[in-house]
């Protein structure tokens, strides 16, 4: 990636944008806060500001994408109930069957759906994804809700989301609703 330091806001943000158009993989704000030569924070700001002018900008935990306009597959919305042990159990059964978790939710009483994005397609995701539950010693959305949550499923056919959702069942984490 070229370095563009020192660059004011607009064009930094539009060089930002840049990089996340040409991306194969999520941008960590550290690493783009390196490369303009800003703070992190200030990365952090941008991506607020690009999220306000109506670009689909995510931040996910492997760092900022950029959404684009199509899926690559079919999408399907699920429920799902299980203890914090068991997620990553359902979290590597799907990758394994080729799903990529597009985001989870939960449906809270007092606050309505709360989504985050997660993008995950891979073990390494998913490893990855729980490195940063532990290390940040934090808990999962579903803790919110008794371990209901929502995910938005992607895959290449609906063949493959149909073997998903028999596999949730058969280990008595698919809620039909």
């Amino acid at each position: 990636m070229t370095e563009k330091k020192n660059q004011l806001g607009p064009k930094r943000r539009d060089f930002l944008l840049d990089l996340l158009k040409k991306s194969r993989e999520p941008l960590k704000a550290a690493h783009l806060a390196e490369i303009t030569g800003v703070s992190r924070q200030v990365i952090v700001q941008d991506m607020a500001l690009l999220r306000a002018g109506q670009e689909p900008v995510i931040s996910t935990p492997q760092g900022y994408i950029l959404l684009k306009a199509s899926p690559k597959g079919v999408q399907r919305i699920i429920f799902s109930r299980h203890s914090m042990q068991d997620t990553e159990r359902e979290l590597t059964l799907l990758v394994d069957l080729g799903v990529q978790v597009l985001d989870v939710g939960v449906e809270h009483s007092v606050y309505g759906k709360i989504s985050r994005p997660l993008n995950l397609k891979s073990r390494f995701d998913v490893k990855n994804f729980m490195s940063q539950i532990t290390q940040k010693d934090t808990s999962l959305l579903s803790s919110l809700t008794d371990g209901l949550h929502i995910h938005t499923l992607e895959a290449s056919s609906v063949e493959i989301l149909d073997r998903a959702c028999e596999v949730l069942t058969e280990e008595g984490f698919l809620v039909k609703l």
